[in-house]
């Protein structure tokens, strides 16, 4: 299974998903500043990742003692503010550690990075199997998905794609459709990669085509991640996810959602609470290094909230929620 990171040396090395699919680059993390600047970067992404990522952060830092750890948490949990699995995962770091003497909390703190990473594996496994029941056996699946929500997103095999991969090996998949995912084509660039290397029957659309694909009666579901989930369900993911929601309510379609338990934000009431991150306005008006727009003003969001009304089920590592029949 892919992995974007792995932990050798004192050092957390990060597969830098900027540089996919042509090049497979490894950069080499051993503070909590570069773990920080990877996260900011987009070398690595997705909610589950990053926030094993941050607790990586916090065991080099913890290497250097307790105020270095305490900088460095303060520090990672601003690289990115709407991913909530970041700072919980720092929250944890910090919880954890507080009991610990100076001279035990370097390997204490190693030791519960790995820990959450495992945890976040053993979600994806159950998220597969539990969301693998949302589809009964007969006519295999035609699922579309948004972004990139896999292994390279979790450490794990993937929220949504862990269960698209479950509906394989239970012979329920058809084909999986994957939006692009613009402006940094998560989709094309990451999703598309993941699923050659898994040898999925997969098709590559751009983001404009979901509503007459499901037009056409090619679509039988929708399914994907999320980076925060408030207390009413409602949804923060990759911006592009409302639409599809939207679409996918208008033409009957289920739409579904997959999240570790960790992405749950209990200290949010409403989608409205949630912070949406606004990135350069150069990712819109260029692609591949070349300028594909003038210097005209651009609105730049990374992420939408798709409200809990639109979202047939969510499913965690723990149980299966129906927002919309509530």
């Amino acid at each position: 299974m892919i992995s974007p990171f792995n932990y050798e040396h004192e050092t957390f090395r990060i597969l830098d998903q900027r540089a996919l699919p042509e090049r497979e680059l490894w950069v080499d993390c051993s503070s909590a500043a570069q773990v920080a600047s990877a996260i900011r970067t987009l070398a690595i992404r997705g909610a589950p990742a990053i926030g094993i990522a941050a607790a990586f952060g916090c065991a080099l830092a913890a290497r250097k003692g307790r105020e270095e750890l305490e900088k460095a948490a303060k520090m990672l949990v601003k690289a990115r503010p709407t991913a909530v699995n970041l700072s919980w995962a720092v929250e944890r770091m910090l919880d954890a550690m507080k009991d610990y003497p100076d001279d035990f909390l370097a390997d204490a703190a190693i030791r519960e990075a790995f820990d959450i990473w495992d945890e976040e594996r053993l979600a994806n496994d159950s998220m597969a199997k539990l969301g693998a029941t949302l589809f009964k056996k007969g006519k295999p699946y035609s699922l579309l998905t948004h972004c990139n929500a896999g292994a390279l997103a979790t450490g794990g095999a993937g929220t949504a794609i862990g269960i698209i991969k479950m509906l394989r090996t239970q012979g329920k998949l058809q084909r999986v459709y994957m939006g692009e995912t613009r402006p940094l084509l998560q989709g094309a660039r990451i999703t598309a990669y993941e699923m050659l290397k898994e040898g999925m029957p997969a098709t590559l659309i751009t983001d404009s085509m979901a509503g007459w694909l499901m037009k056409l009666g090619r679509i039988d579901a929708v399914i994907v991640g999320a980076d925060r989930i408030a207390r009413n369900f409602d949804t923060a993911n990759k911006i592009g996810t409302y639409s599809l929601a939207v679409l996918a309510k208008s033409h009957g379609i289920p739409f579904y959602v997959a999240a570790p338990s960790s992405t749950f934000d209990p200290k949010t009431e409403t989608g409205a609470q949630i912070v949406i991150e606004e990135r350069e306005a150069d990712e819109v008006r260029t692609f591949n290094g070349r300028a594909c727009a003038p210097e005209v003003e651009v609105f730049n969001p990374a992420f939408d909230i798709t409200d809990h009304g639109l979202i047939t089920a969510i499913v965690t590592d723990r149980e299966i929620f129906h927002p919309a029949a509530s």
